[in-house]
Formats: C-alpha cells, sequence, structure tokens
C-alpha cells in the first residue's frame, strides 16, 4: 500500500576501515534495513597462506534476509557474496551459519538471519611483504519487515597488508571460534517449519483470486488499468461479440503471463517478481513506459486511433493490442504484493507443478475479473460515457499515471546502479525522448514523403542510441580517499592515483570514459597503482584542503603519486588514454 500511497501523491501532486580499525558493536544504520563490513582474523596476512574473513551482516530492527538456499515453502530469494579480490587473491566460502525462525510480510514463519551474522569465507593472497591489498563484497540478498521487501546490495571493503607471516588479531578471535549468528532477543537457532499454514486448496485457490483482484487498484498496475479503462470507453455502444472478444483476448494475455513466470518460479525456485532485479529488465520497462507516456500525453501518435500499449500490434480489429495490455498488466504487477497474495504464492511453490499453474491461473483470473464482467455482461460497457472530445483530456491526464510509473522504474534503478551508469540511463531516456518529439513533429501525413523517411530514420536512431547508451552496466567502484590512507600508502611505497571528482562536475564525467580502456586497466593492474577516488559532491574541507595544496580551486584534478617522489603528477583537465598512460609509464618498473 505504499506503492498505492505513493501513486495518488504524484497523481494529485500535478568507510573503508582496516581489521584493526573495526567496531565489532557498531549496529545497521537506521537509514538501511541491512548492512555489512569485512572482518578479518589476521591483522597481516601471509603471501599464498590462507586466512579466514566473515562478513558481518547486521539487521536493523524487525528486518531479515535469507540464507544461501532456501528450504521448501520458504518464499524469499537466496543471499548471495559477490567478492572483488585483486588479481591472483582467491576466495572460498565456508559453511554458513544455520537460519533460524523469523516473522515474514505475510504474517506467517520464515527462516531467516536477522540481529547479526557472520558469513564466513576463506582467502588465499597472492604478493610479496609490504603490498597491500583492496578486498571488497556485495551483499546481494532481499530484506524484508513485516510489511515489506525489498533488494538490497550493500557493500564493504577491507584493505590487507602483506608481511613475510601473518599476524592474527586477538581481537577478533572469538568471532572465527563461534562462526555463528547472533539472533534478536527471544529468538530460538531452530528451523522453521518446512511446510506452510495447512490450508484446503480450495481456500488457497480463493485466496489467490482475491489476491489477482486486488492487485488492480495497486499502482503498479494503475497505469495498464487506466489504459485499458479508456480502450473500453471506445467500445462503447460497440457490438457485443466485440466487447466479448477484447475482454477474452486481455484475460487470456494475463494468463499467459502468469503462466509463463509461473513456470519459471516453480522450475528454477526464482523469487516471485525475479525479473525486476535485472538492472537491464528494468530499464526496458522504463523507456517503454517512457514512450508510451509521450504518446498519451500527445507528443506523437502511434496509428490511427493512438489509444492504449500495444495498438501498433493490432490484428483482429485490435485483439492483438488487448492480448499485449494482458501480458503488461502482469509485468508490472509483480513488484507489488496485493494481501493474500504472499500467502498464495508461498503455497503454490510447494504444489506439483499443475496444481501450481492452477494457483497462478487463478491469481491471473482475479486481476482480469474487473474487464472479464465488463466483456460478459456488456451493458455495464453501454453504461459507460459515450467516446467524445473529452477522452483526449482524459488520455493525457492518464499520461501521468505512466510518467509516474517511469519515476518508480527509475528509483528502482538507482537501487542496482550507481554513478555514470545511471547518468547514462537518463540521458539515455532523454535520448528517446527526443525520438519520440521527432517522430511526432515530422512524421505527419501532410509532410513530405523525403521528411517523414528521414524523420522516422532519426526516431529510430534516437531510440535505439538511447538504448545503447543507458542500457545498466556494472561500474568498478573506486575505494574511497582520505588524506590517512594516500599518507599509509606512500609510506609503504605504493603509487597512488587519485581522482578528485564531483557529481555536478560535466568534465569529471566526461574524462571517466578513459577508465574503461582495456589497454589502460591492465597498464594500472601492472604498476600496482591504487586508484581513489576524492568525491567532491558535497563541501568536504579535507578535499577543499588537499586540492589547495595542489594549487587548485576546482575539479577536475587527476593526480598520480609516483613512490620515492614528494611532488606529484598533475595530469591535464581533459583526461585522454594516452596522456594517463604516459603519467603512469612514469611508475620505475618492478
Amino acid at each position: 500500500m505504499r506503492c498505492f500511497s505513493l501513486a495518488l501523491s504524484l497523481l494529485f501532486a500535478g568507510a573503508l576501515p582496516s581489521s584493526a580499525q573495526i567496531d565489532l558493536a557498531v549496529p545497521a544504520a537506521k537509514s538501511a534495513p541491512v548492512s555489512i563490513r569485512i572482518v578479518s582474523e589476521v591483522k597481516a596476512a601471509a603471501p599464498g597462506q590462507v586466512f579466514r574473513v566473515a562478513v558481518r551482516v547486521d539487521h536493523a530492527e524487525h528486518w531479515h534476509t535469507y540464507g544461501k538456499t532456501l528450504s521448501p515453502g520458504i518464499i524469499g530469494k537466496p543471499t548471495k557474496l559477490r567478492w572483488t579480490l585483486p588479481e591472483g587473491w582467491t576466495v572460498e566460502e565456508l559453511p554458513w551459519p544455520p537460519t533460524h525462525e523469523v516473522e515474514s510480510t505475510d504474517g506467517k514463519k520464515s527462516e531467516g538471519y536477522d540481529g547479526v551474522v557472520y558469513l564466513p569465507a576463506q582467502i588465499k593472497p597472492s604478493g610479496k611483504p609490504g603490498d597491500q591489498a583492496e578486498l571488497s563484497v556485495i551483499l546481494d540478498a532481499l530484506a524484508c519487515d513485516p510489511k515489506n521487501c525489498r533488494p538490497v546490495k550493500p557493500d564493504a571493503k577491507l584493505t590487507v597488508a602483506l608481511a613475510a607471516s601473518a599476524e592474527v588479531d586477538p581481537e577478533v578471535a572469538e568471532i572465527f571460534a563461534a562462526k555463528t549468528s547472533a539472533p534478536s532477543a527471544g529468538q530460538a537457532m531452530k528451523k522453521a517449519p518446512a511446510g506452510t499454514a495447512s490450508r484446503s486448496f480450495v481456500a488457497n485457490l480463493l485466496l489467490a483470486f482475491i489476491g489477482g483482484l486486488i492487485l488492480n487498484i495497486m499502482p503498479c498496475v494503475f497505469p495498464v488499468l487506466g489504459i485499458k479503462v479508456l480502450s473500453v470507453v471506445q467500445q462503447a455502444g460497440g457490438e457485443k461479440k466485440h466487447v466479448l472478444l477484447h475482454g477474452l483476448t486481455y484475460t487470456a494475455g494475463i494468463l499467459v503471463c502468469f503462466w509463463l513466470l509461473g513456470s519459471l518460479v516453480v522450475a528454477f525456485g526464482k523469487a516471485w517478481g525475479f525479473q525486476l532485479q535485472s538492472p537491464g529488465f528494468v530499464f526496458a520497462l522504463c523507456s517503454f513506459f517512457l514512450i508510451f507516456s509521450l504518446s498519451m500525453a500527445g507528443v506523437f501518435e502511434i496509428g490511427a486511433s493512438a489509444v492504449g500499449v500495444g495498438q501498433d500490434l493490432q490484428a483482429r480489429e485490435g485483439l492483438g493490442g488487448s492480448f499485449f495490455s494482458g501480458l503488461l498488466a502482469v509485468v508490472v504487477a509483480t513488484p507489488c504484493s496485493a494481501p493474500f497474495l504472499g500467502t498464495a504464492l508461498g503455497y503454490a511453490v510447494t504444489l506439483p507443478a499443475l496444481q501450481a499453474l492452477m494457483m497462478f491461473s487463478m491469481i491471473g483470473l482475479g486481476l482480469a475479473s474487473p474487464f472479464l464482467v465488463m466483456a460478459v455482461f456488456p451493458v455495464l460497457v453501454s453504461a459507460l460515457p459515450r467516446p467524445g472530445a473529452w477522452m483526449e483530456s482524459f488520455k493525457q491526464g492518464l499520461s501521468f499515471l505512466l510518467f509516474g510509473t517511469v519515476g518508480f522504474l527509475l528509483w528502482v534503478l538507482t537501487g542496482m546502479v550507481q554513478g555514470q551508469p545511471l547518468l547514462f540511463a537518463i540521458l539515455g531516456l532523454v535520448l528517446m525522448a527526443m525520438g519520440c518529439w521527432i517522430y511526432g513533429r515530422w512524421c505527419l501525413p501532410h509532410k513530405a514523403l523525403r521528411t517523414r523517411r528521414t524523420a522516422l530514420l532519426l526516431a529510430l536512431a534516437c531510440i535505439a542510441g538511447g538504448l545503447w547508451a543507458g542500457w545498466p552496466v556494472r561500474e568498478e567502484k573506486w575505494p574511497e580517499w582520505s588524506p590517512e590512507k594516500v599518507a599509509e600508502l606512500r609510506a609503504a611505497g605504493v603509487p597512488v592515483y587519485i581522482d578528485f571528482t564531483a557529481q555536478w562536475c560535466v568534465t569529471c564525467q566526461v574524462n571517466k570514459r578513459v577508465y574503461k580502456d582495456a589497454a589502460l586497466k591492465q597498464l594500472i593492474t601492472d604498476k600496482k597503482v591504487v586508484l581513489l577516488k576524492a568525491d567532491w559532491t558535497n563541501d568536504d574541507p579535507r578535499i577543499t584542503q588537499a586540492l589547495s595544496d595542489l594549487g587548485k580551486a576546482a575539479v577536475p584534478v587527476n593526480v598520480l603519486y609516483l613512490p620515492g617522489k614528494e611532488e606529484p603528477v598533475v595530469l591535464p583537465e581533459l583526461l585522454t588514454v594516452e596522456n594517463v598512460t604516459a603519467a603512469l609509464n612514469q611508475i620505475p618498473g618492478p
């Protein structure tokens, strides 16, 4: 219902600690349901000698995550650790602590982790004494409280020094002796029941239908719902057979999509809504809604009627458009878990395949039922207002629901990609919007054929270019800069490259393209350069002072500290692969 409130508002409103610096008692941040850090059993590691680390996971009060695997009947997402290690280093996960009983979002009991838990692994380092390396890890998990769930991907980093022999850290010895979770007060370390609550199959079918019906009032479905209402209004006064075919075809689209997604959930044990955990899918869906919201707002028109998503797929008097609307309704409905739906989905995955698909079919019928009723009883359609000039204003008003969905999906995308990839995703959407404007401005019937063809090619090029430029990619994160870290690395004789940057600095963003060059990446690895990011997006007196010491008062500033030299190499403001390569080649060989 939080999603519902958000949609109504839109409508009516028109960091890098070493193992010795870890405070084991610090709880999860209040603003985030889960936070993590890396704990190492050694203060210094020996090359080639395996040592243990643990990812400490702090859950905010009432929040929980799931284990590495899910027991039958448990709805959730398996938790994964994604490590990034220096070249030559390896990691192997050790057995995780057992999960225990937690409260799920449907009021039942589930199993997972809450409070504080340590997820152990062992690492084999590579290098020579005196080297320093950075380990980083991302916790890919689904965090849930009694009301809702959301994907989380907190990250943590740890700098490890190499020495001739390993130095054990006695402060964390207890952690690695126990290798277990610290449950919140009152929790038992016992397993949740493998099955769900004992309800009859018929009762769960009814819950599935009710859950699907309630999905119609969820904001995830509202945009498609509005489009379909407009389509039904247009059919008012039409033949009963025509109206019935549209209702049945819309229902078929919903059922087919539920069967496809349900089959994947059952066959592969995926969590419901798994497709919306893919940055590429979310960006594609965001692009789709942007294009059709612009169409409904009047920027351009698709086909003669210019209404409804999928009208370019019309066949047999628009039946293709109704089928496509049904498919789309399911795709966008999956982020919203209506009341009763969580229980129905949890029960479905414990059933044999045929019965599970019956459960998904009932959810689909619940979602389709309002339009199916109007199709079976055409008198309800006839009672709707007759088509007229008011429909254009109604259509444009509905476009704001779609724009709101674009905003919501962009917010979802920010939880998956950050930094420059997110910027390019937004700019890609702008480029696609320009393509729609070109199409609507010059690809008109009264324009010359050459003009229409040119406009069409330019519009398609903008849309394709926007998809290509904005498609989300994972950006390599640089460790955070600090004067103390620079001093520590320089004292160890390590070359240090610092990027003084800010999100509001356009030149800074342009400069980052050079770091994607494969040859430059390899050179950085070969020279064992430590990359640090000094982010001046928000005021930071330390960065201001560092820039002043370099004789600079603005960003971008990129500097390279060479081993044994006091003064850094200051690179030009506009970076190229060539000038960065030339600076790095000044680092003396091993």
